[in-house]
């Protein structure tokens, strides 16, 4: 593996761990730590991020800016999705959406 991978990759598997640890003490948590992968917003907010930075970070770094900019467009998905709040799930639900 590149060396300039071993940071992002690392960073991933240290949120699986976290999440797998913590869906231990609390069962259900990882569904709902990782239900923003499931919505439309987050995630076109994410893959927005995410190819704006692999775009701009390729000639910089080159392979490694791809795996930095997919984690980059996790984080924002998810805090997107923690901005839109409760009530988006409650509207989603009605319209038919999975929750």
């Amino acid at each position: 593996m590149e060396t300039s991978l071993v940071a992002p990759v690392t960073v991933a598997a240290m949120l699986v761990i976290r999440t797998a640890l913590v869906e231990m003490r609390h069962p259900g948590s990882a569904r709902r730590q990782w239900c923003f992968l499931a919505r439309r917003h987050p995630m076109t907010a994410g893959a927005t991020a995410a190819v704006l930075l692999c775009v701009g970070g390729w000639r910089a770094a080159g392979i490694a800016s791809v795996a930095w900019a997919v984690l980059a467009g996790a984080l924002v998905a998810h805090v997107v999705h923690l901005s839109t709040g409760p009530e988006a799930d409650k509207t989603e639900n009605r319209n038919g959406g999975r929750h």
